[in-house]
């Protein structure tokens, strides 16, 4: 097997030993080399060849946008990974990251950075895997799935929880103790998902299909470029609202939806709490808000919540897969993306038995094949689809069945 060769690239020596120690201790990736800016960091790529990029936007010289630019000028398309601290305080100058072609970003904590880095390992190792195996994979490389190098990850965020809250017992002082013949971690096969495929699960819906009057989505990993690429190709005479879930931090979704209303023909806006539902308007969940649909007499609305995480997530598409399943029954189209784990799978079968219309992203254009592939099996997905196509489809089905 192939290693996922990683280039670092921050101003901060500290910060990059911190980053590619990180990395380096994930089984199936390594650190490749680091730059201390965006003008190195162009200089290396060639002679390196780096499956993936982690990225400062901070720095001297040249910074995170200014190479992004230079990037985009010589054609180069190895993903990058935007870690910054700027990503924390300015979500327009992360989304001009995003608009220049960064794949993803991870904000970097605040406070000290020996001590809370370590906080967003998990997310920066699933970015890493994600665009890293896609893009190793694309020239050629045998490389782990996704799922090899997130038990990994999962498994060190639960040791450092328990290190921190003294969990781990501890080894007498005069214990023996057993040299390691190696520093990598004995994996369990059943902490995170399977990667074999399963047959999907037959759904006899309630009811036969009707008129389509929503459209929710639900995205993750990859979500932010996915969505670009879709809207972008969205039909203008588009006669449906579509609300989506797409997870993302708070004070950044508001952004993210006027950068798509920069390239969408339709209006696309940041859903606020007790919005009337209009047709041909775009919603995004808030950052750590849920959203979901609620009936009402004149004009259905959009309601938030602060409940509790699903799936780990808030917002969470299984909140309001659910809810447009109650309300809308078979009156409506759910569709679920590329994304990492199961958000939105049980309540999109749970749609398709409502009698709803559902689409799912195929595998082979998924950045990860984690959420459309568990609702897949469930039986939550009519028909796969190719991300070059989604807009396409979705297009044809809302003028096919706008009027049942």
């Amino acid at each position: 097997m192939d290693d996922i060769q990683v280039l670092v690239c921050d101003d901060s020596a500290l910060m990059r030993n911190l980053i590619s120690r990180m990395i380096d201790s994930i089984d199936g990736m390594h650190t490749v080399g680091t730059a201390m800016n965006g003008r190195f960091c162009l200089q290396k790529i060639p002679v390196l060849n780096p499956d993936v990029i982690v990225l400062d936007i901070e720095m001297p010289e040249m910074n995170g946008v200014q190479f992004l630019e230079a990037r985009k000028k010589q054609g180069i398309n190895v993903p990058v990974i935007i870690l910054s601290s700027v990503a924390t305080k300015g979500a327009a100058v992360t989304m001009q990251c995003l608009e220049l072609g960064a794949s993803d970003f991870i904000t970097k904590p605040s406070g000290s950075v020996s001590s809370s880095i370590s906080s967003v390992g998990s997310d920066l190792i699933e970015c890493v895997a994600s665009y890293g195996c896609r893009y190793a994979r694309s020239k050629g490389k045998q490389v782990q799935t996704v799922d090899h190098f997130m038990q990994q990850a999962k498994l060190k965020e639960v040791e450092s929880l328990s290190a921190k809250e003294g969990l781990l017992n501890k080894k007498p002082a005069t214990a023996t103790v057993k040299p390691h013949t190696t520093d990598k971690p004995v994996l369990s096969p059943t902490l995170f998902s399977s990667s074999s495929k399963k047959e999907p699960a037959v759904i006899k819906p309630l009811r036969d299909p009707g008129a389509i009057d929503i459209v929710a989505i639900g995205i993750s990993t990859g979500g932010p470029n996915a969505l670009r690429e879709m809207f972008a190709k969205i039909d203008p005479k588009f006669s449906r609202p579509i609300l989506v879930v797409q997870h993302m931090p708070a004070g950044f979704t508001k952004e993210f939806a006027a950068s798509l209303d920069r390239i969408c023909p339709l209006k696309v806006k940041e859903a606020e709490d007790m919005d009337l539902i209009h047709p041909g308007q775009i919603y995004i969940a808030p950052g750590d808000f849920h959203i979901k649909v609620e009936k009402s007499t004149l004009c259905n609305v959009i309601r938030l919540s602060k409940e509790d995480l699903r799936n780990g997530h808030r917002p969470s598409a299984d909140v309001l897969f659910e809810s447009v399943a109650k309300i809308y029954q078979n009156k409506a189209l759910g569709v679920i993306m590329t994304g990492m784990g199961r958000d939105g799978a049980a309540q999109l079968a749970e749609m398709r038995k409502q009698g709803a219309w559902t689409l799912g992203q195929d595998e082979k254009t998924s950045i990860v094949y984690g959420m459309p592939k568990v609702a897949f099996e469930l039986g939550g997905v009519q028909k796969q689809v190719p991300l070059e196509r989604m807009a396409e489809e979705i297009n044809s089905l809302v003028r096919a069945h706008a009027n049942g």
